[in-house]
């Protein structure tokens, strides 16, 4: 894909499933790849080794990264590029979800929510485009999801979350614009990831895939048009058009990678 091949990506969340599809399928197109997670390497599941996850950031170079650290974050971006070169693209991935009922929410999970899917966002966006403006190029990616647009029942800190750092990546593109840098948020809906299957708790696997591809008057929650629930690699595949050269007139926009569910509100 036309605007990848050869360039610099570091992308955070790398060990996550969504965070995975991406490093793939930027290497893919020919990025060199700094994958940065709390844990960078592939998860591990009662100390075997995820092979899928150990093949999906084959050709990766691992980052052990705390996002809400800014100094942290601030000395990897230094690193990434003193070893790989020029960051050229920036994937804000990394991100938590602690559900809880707006009311019974404390004060710590809603400052740890914070903590990753807003200020996480903002510290590593800081620190790639104070080196990105003067080289006059880049593209800054943030996956965000479509809870920031439409309420959602026992997820109000990762919905109200997840918009401050939609709104902070389109600010940040309305600012850098005139330095040639696109800043794009994709929002994917219910994807297939182990974040989703801890949704579900105890829950008979196909009872709760039911549940989201149905939807839940209870909860008002519409389900899914489209009848699936998205692979990481259909939210990578968004990601990877937008930070490519296919969308260079592209910036300050929101793309929904949900199937339809939000109905486009």
């Amino acid at each position: 894909m036309d605007g990848i091949g050869g360039r610099v990506a570091l992308v955070t969340g790398a060990a996550g499933g969504i965070g995975r599809a991406v490093c793939a399928a930027l290497a893919g197109a020919g990025a060199q790849v700094a994958a940065a997670d709390l844990d960078a390497v592939p998860a591990e599941s009662a100390g075997v080794p995820d092979a899928a996850a150990a093949e999906e950031l084959k050709g990766a170079t691992p980052y052990r990264l705390d996002v809400r650290d800014p100094r942290a974050v601030e000395e990897t971006v230094a690193a990434v590029e003193r070893d790989l070169g020029p960051i050229d693209i920036l994937v804000n991935v990394a991100g938590v979800l602690l559900p809880g009922r707006a009311a019974e929410t404390d004060d710590e999970r809603w400052r740890r929510t914070f903590a990753v899917n807003a200020d996480g966002v903002f510290h590593a966006s800081r620190a790639v485009a104070a080196r990105m403006t003067p080289r006059r190029r880049g593209a800054i990616v943030t996956v965000g999801s479509n809870a920031a647009s439409v309420p959602r029942v026992g997820m109000a800190a990762y919905a109200a979350s997840k918009a401050a750092a939609a709104m902070f990546t389109r600010c940040l593109g309305l600012e850098l614009a005139r330095h040639g840098i696109r800043c794009n948020v994709v929002s994917p809906g219910s994807t297939d990831t182990a974040m989703l299957r801890a949704l579900a708790g105890d829950r008979d696997p196909e009872e709760a895939q039911s549940a989201v591809l149905d939807g839940d008057p209870a909860a008002f929650r519409v389900g899914i048009p489209l009848g699936r629930v998205a692979d990481p690699a259909d939210v990578a595949g968004a990601v990877l058009f937008l930070a490519s050269d296919q969308a260079r007139h592209i910036t300050m926009h929101d793309l929904l990678v949900d199937g339809g569910a939000t109905l486009r509100t």
